[in-house]
């Protein structure tokens, strides 16, 4: 400060006493005019301790400046610099409040002894009528009771049995009253929340009813490889189906499976106009096996995870295609090789084979992996019941089923001797199989046998991951027309 109301720069780190500090170290002699100056400017130059006049008079002010640096003499200003002797430190000083307390001191570092703690007053025992323990027991059964009377009531049912029992019926009771729900969510909200947005507004171009299995299908297969590292793409797996009744398999891996199934998903591809996947390689025989095997080979490397992209854009492509026909290309044909089916027909075997391999995927990776929806299987158990007839004839004529005790010429159309296929669970129904001949047409008064089976069982039967001796859970009537039945289904089965 440097005159009347003037003020001087300083850090605001310094404060006060830095700057008094600085001040102090110079070790600037006082002289008598700038102690006049100091004082004009700080006021009257009255000390806060009410003696610094005296001292400037007696001399004393200026010994004080020459030890301490400039300011007041009286160290009450606030430019007075510490005293380096201690004299006015805070930290000596008694009148002194530091600005940082001082950590307080435990009582167990003191060496006094601890307080006494007060022992808690036992509770006294609540002691009840029976009329009015009994009159709690609803109370206690929904845990509505306070603590003593929960306590008294517990107590009282270890020596009244009839209160027990009543109270175990309560508790029963409540149970029944709201069932504990679980955290999950529900499985089938997904499909409630898609279906309430396609009712409020119907998609432009629809996909056609017997396309939805195979779009739900690979979406399902899809959605299992997503997370998939290169140990699980690697991860062995074991074809298996049925050849001239003899279970056959075949090792391959998950990248493997999933390029048998761009591959024969590829003779879909090609009866809508679209491309190959197999591209230039040539197959031995057009028929899935054969496919497959001519794209194992041609791959210089075992598939990998790349074989995922081209099969998921082809399955697009097939929902696609199939979805801007308006389902009027369903009356094309697909050919298999040595069999042809209709495109209908094809995309729910596409479908069935999808799923079947999505379980052997999920089986090799120790993953759990869910049947299709209800309606999505009842389509494919009334695929391979519908192609039953035709496949029972065929291994007739190739010797592999018994000629049936009875058996007799029917015309086209006509009733001939069935097999009610009976399918259990969720999807299932009942299927009249014709047994003397495809054209035939089956009938409950000619019913001669009766099979019952769980639709996914049936199912893993057509796939060939069942043996056909094990597959029936029911049995009734001809015995050879069942064993023919059943092993018919299994050469449904294929690679």
């Amino acid at each position: 400060m440097s005159g009347a109301g003037g003020f001087e720069a300083h850090d605001e780190q310094d404060g006060y006493e830095g700057r008094g500090a600085r001040e102090g170290s110079r070790d600037r002699e006082v002289f008598p005019e700038d102690t006049e100056k100091m004082s004009d400017g700080l006021g009257n130059g009255d000390d806060s301790t009410g003696n610094a006049g005296d001292d400037h008079e007696s001399g004393q002010g200026a010994d004080a400046h020459d030890a301490g640096g400039a300011g007041s003499a009286g160290g009450g200003g606030p430019y007075a610099p510490e005293d380096p002797a201690g004299n006015n430190s805070p930290a000596t000083d008694p009148h002194h409040t530091p600005r940082i307390p001082l950590p307080r001191a435990s009582v167990e570092d003191t060496g006094r002894p601890l307080p006494a703690l007060e022992e808690p007053v036992p509770s006294v025992p609540l002691v009840l009528e029976h009329r009015v323990l009994k009159a709690l027991l609803g109370a206690w059964a929904l845990a509505a009771c306070s603590a003593e009377e929960t306590a008294a009531v517990e107590d009282h049912l270890g020596v009244c049995g009839a209160c027990a029992d009543e109270a175990l019926r309560l508790r029963g009771a409540v149970g029944l009253l709201q069932r504990p729900e679980s955290l999950d969510l529900d499985p089938g909200l997904r499909t409630r929340v898609l279906e309430g947005c396609l009712d409020r507004r119907p998609p432009r171009i629809p996909v056609p009813e017997w396309a939805t299995p195979y779009d739900a299908e690979t979406a399902r297969l899809d959605a299992l490889l997503q997370d998939f590292g290169d140990s699980e793409w690697h991860a062995p797996v074991r074809l298996r189906w049925f050849d001239a009744d003899e279970a056959t398999s075949r090792r391959t891996t998950v990248a493997g499976v999933m390029a048998h199934l761009m591959s024969v998903d590829g003779l879909v591809a090609v009866a809508l106009g679209l491309d190959d996947p197999m591209g230039e390689v040539q197959a031995d025989a057009p028929t899935p096996a054969g496919r497959t095997e001519a794209y194992w080979r041609a791959s210089h490397f075992p598939p990998t995870r790349s074989v995922r992209t081209p099969w998921r854009e082809q399955s697009h492509d097939l929902v696609r295609t199939v979805s801007f026909t308006g389902g009027t290309s369903g009356k094309l044909e697909v050919a298999y090789g040595d069999f042809v089916l209709p495109l209908h027909d094809a995309m729910l075997d596409r479908a069935f084979e999808c799923w079947v391999h999505a379980e052997d995927i999920a089986e090799a990776v120790d993953y759990p992996y869910e049947p299709p929806s209800p309606r999505h299987l009842n389509r494919m158990i009334d695929l391979a019941a519908r192609v039953l007839p035709a496949v029972l004839a065929e291994r007739r004529q190739k010797g592999l089923a018994s000629p049936a005790h009875g058996r007799h010429l029917v015309s086209a159309g006509g009733p001939g001797r069935t097999l009610r296929l009976e399918i259990e669970g969720l999807g299932g129904g009942e299927w009249l199989i014709p047994l003397d001949s495809p054209a035939a047409a089956g009938s409950a008064e000619h019913e001669v046998a009766h099979v019952a089976l769980d639709g996914v069982e049936f199912c893993q039967l057509a796939a060939g991951h069942v043996p056909p001796a094990e597959a029936a859970a029911g049995q009734l009537g001809d015995r050879e027309a069942i064993r023919d039945v059943l092993f018919a289904a299994a050469s449904l089965s294929r690679m």
